[in-house]
């Protein structure tokens, strides 16, 4: 069953032609929607090739033909394209709306394995997807008809994707809830912690006060500034016990004295991967977030990043 739905799509592949260099045009120019049509099996291919549109930059939905009749043809316009999918290219239904959308004035892809049926006569363009034989040992269950229509269907939505230059990015704004997407469009600013969650002391605070600013803070290190307000260290509770370990006066000391000078920072506009890179590189779980002149705006924490999706 396999080799002959591998066989479907080697024979389509052989009778690409100029019509499918014009479908393909025809989508580019449409300054509407491109319109899915189809009934059963037709139907469900036509859902996922408008899905196909839409998620790679092509502003596409899918019309049921008998919906269509009652009503549903409102939802096109005379900027549309409409793809009609019917392997026999006489569906009824499909058929049926063909007038309403033509006195609308929407352009007709076809998608038929009949060359010479009533649909792939009353479009603007016919693309044949007609196989050899289907994979069903009957010959009835759509099978190697429908893996050619979904296969054609793809590669008339990526031709255009690659005709309008869409990028990962323009992915990722269509896929906000996937990894690309967050990846691509998470920023810092969308992630730091800000306000009350976010511990800063003045260098001259003793390791207490940093100490309890971490604890009402619940996080895991203090930004250290200066009487301007800019970052000059990062005081970690960890940096806390270690000393503690060695020097029982340690809480008295100032934050300056314990501090680590210079630590890795980012600004709220970089994305939040490139923070989650370099918080793993250099084993941080927490990175102070700074504007233009130095001063803090957040602290973005390991964890955060981790609930965000982001790895």
């Amino acid at each position: 069953m396999l080799r002959i739905e591998i066989e479907a799509l080697a024979h389509l592949v052989e009778r690409l032609d100029s019509s499918f260099t014009a479908a393909v045009e025809m989508i580019l120019r449409c300054k509407g929607r491109v319109v899915l049509a189809g009934m059963g099996k037709s139907g469900a291919v036509g859902r996922k090739i408008a899905g196909t549109l839409a998620s790679t930059g092509t502003p596409a939905l899918f019309l049921h033909p008998a919906e269509g009749m009652h009503g549903d043809v409102g939802m096109v316009t005379a900027e549309d394209v409409v793809i009609a999918l019917s392997y026999s290219g006489e569906t009824e239904e499909l058929l049926a709306v063909l007038p309403a959308l033509k006195r609308i004035g929407a352009r007709l892809i076809a998608l038929c394995g009949n060359p010479l049926s009533t649909l792939a006569a009353g479009s603007d363009i016919a693309l044949d997807l007609s196989v050899p034989r289907e994979a069903c040992p009957l010959g009835l269950a759509p099978t190697a008809s429908t893996t050619a229509m979904l296969a054609l269907g793809d590669a008339l939505a990526i031709t255009v994707m690659q005709a309008r230059r869409f990028t990962r990015e323009d992915y990722a704004r269509f896929h906000p809830a996937g990894a690309l997407g967050r990846r691509l469009i998470l920023r810092v600013a969308d992630l730091m912690r800000t306000g009350e969650m976010v511990s800063v002391c003045r260098a001259e605070a003793t390791v207490r006060e940093v100490l309890f600013s971490i604890t009402r803070a619940q996080a895991g290190a203090s930004i250290v500034t200066d009487l301007e307000g800019k970052l000059v260290g990062i005081v970690t509770d960890g940096d806390i016990r270690r000393h503690l370990l060695t020097d029982e006066n340690c809480l008295s000391r100032a934050a300056a004295d314990i501090m680590t000078r210079r630590p890795k920072t980012i600004f709220p506009d970089h994305l939040a991967a490139e923070s989650l890179k370099v918080m793993e590189e250099y084993r941080i779980g927490e990175m102070p977030v700074l504007d233009a002149a130095g001063r803090p705006q957040g602290m973005l924490n390991l964890k955060d990043l981790l609930k965000a999706g982001l790895v």
